[in-house]
């Protein structure tokens, strides 16, 4: 059978090959993922993880309702229907636990937290070994959910947690996407930690090549207020003001319709609406592509209790297309500003500054030029994925060959 993935995924890896000849029983151990919530394929679980891991010698089941079929990349798939509301999927455990038992698989991942009860039967009844992705700080997440009525999200936000530190007891492994999420559960059970950060697989982020910059300014991410969309929109606004007149190219997700509406309201009120382009959610294959449409990356996040803690990927990914990128200034990220010189930081919230910004480096080309030049040389020397799929290769053999 053949995939029906897009063709410009790479599956000659050097990474791959060298640790192939390192490890040579890998072939011998089964991984498998599973979800039931993303029609989508996940950049981390996919793209970051699981890709370099087949072409690392496992053998790999992917197991989702993203409907891919075949095989792709030494990953073999198997579809799973799609339950609609997240209440199905919680309690859905009985027919998803008899396919994950067909699979016969050494080492069993997840992400998605309503799959916790799911896992812990697999765990406990069925003594498989179980590793938990916490990817995001769900409890932290659950403070500012707007499907979560107010007045339980303190109490959902512990729930989370509670649950969380029941898997750091029961289950073989936990991973998380940055070290201050993987701080309060380090000191729990017996399970073994990683951090497994979301740096770019190189694959999918080549050199990047001269091309047209029809977008001044590129943010991909979630299209909400939380995550910074409406500041940016203000400080778009602000500019024309001052006539700058700047092009805007969002790339992303809505929490849902009425969330969509109320950004497109807010961009016909401040007379944007021949300045900025939704492009929405795009796959992670294009995802280069999309953002070396633009001059400048920005990520203008608030400080909530989830961006307080987690490290944006989208900052990472503009670095890695030669961007220069305009930040919060937030602590997750801040070191690494520091460190690479390849960007600014502006206070989280304060629209003016990152108007700013945004003019002064449009108006230093070739300052700008240089920080999206460091930003790229910091990707291909420290901050990408290389690394961390080798630290992945010796997680998993470590809890396969402990039991």
């Amino acid at each position: 059978m053949t995939s029906t993935l897009p063709a410009e995924i790479d599956t000659a890896r050097p990474a791959g090959a060298v640790f192939r000849a390192q490890t040579r029983h890998l072939a011998a151990i089964t991984l498998c993922h599973f979800s039931t919530a993303h029609t989508q394929l996940k950049s981390r679980s996919f793209h970051r993880q699981f890709l370099p891991l087949a072409a690392a010698g496992f053998r790999v089941r992917y197991i989702s309702p993203a409907g891919h079929t075949g095989t792709c990349g030494g990953i073999e798939f198997v579809t799973l229907r799609k339950r609609k509301s997240r209440l199905a999927r919680f309690l859905g455990s009985e027919p998803l636990v008899r396919k994950l038992l067909q699979q016969r698989a050494g080492v069993y991942h997840f992400q998605d937290p309503e799959l916790l009860p799911t896992a812990l039967l697999l765990k406990l009844v069925f003594r498989k070994r179980v590793v938990y992705d916490a990817y995001e700080d769900f409890p932290s997440m659950a403070l500012d959910k707007e499907s979560i009525p107010k007045a339980l999200r303190s109490s959902s936000a512990k729930l989370v947690r509670a649950i969380e530190k029941l898997a750091a007891c029961c289950f073989d492994g936990v991973i998380t996407a940055d070290p201050c999420t993987l701080r309060r559960l380090a000191h729990t059970g017996r399970s073994r930690k990683l951090v497994f950060y979301n740096f770019p697989n190189l694959d999918f982020f080549p050199h990047p090549a001269p091309q047209p910059k029809p977008f001044d300014v590129v943010y991909r991410g979630g299209l909400s207020e939380r995550a910074g969309t409406f500041l940016l929109l203000d400080a778009a606004a602000a500019l024309a003001r001052q006539g700058l007149g700047i092009r805007v190219l969002l790339i992303g997700y809505f929490d849902n319709a009425a969330a969509e509406n109320t950004l497109c309201r807010r961009i016909r009120a401040l007379d944007l609406d021949s300045g900025i382009e939704i492009q929405g959610r795009i796959g992670h294959e294009q995802m280069a592509a999309a953002l070396s449409q633009a001059r400048i990356g920005v990520s203008p996040l608030c400080a909530t209790p989830k961006f307080l803690l987690n490290i944006p990927v989208k900052i990472f990914e503009y670095w890695a297309c030669g961007l220069p990128v305009i930040a919060s200034d937030l602590p997750p990220i801040r070191p690494f500003f520091r460190n690479t010189q390849a960007g600014l930081l502006f206070p989280p919230g304060d629209a003016q500054e990152l108007a700013r910004s945004i003019r002064w480096m449009l108006d230093h080309p070739c300052t700008a030029e240089r920080m999206g030049c460091r930003g790229r040389s910091a990707i291909v020397e420290r901050f990408n994925n290389r690394n961390e799929t080798q630290k992945l290769v010796r997680f998993c053999l470590t809890i396969a060959d402990n039991h």
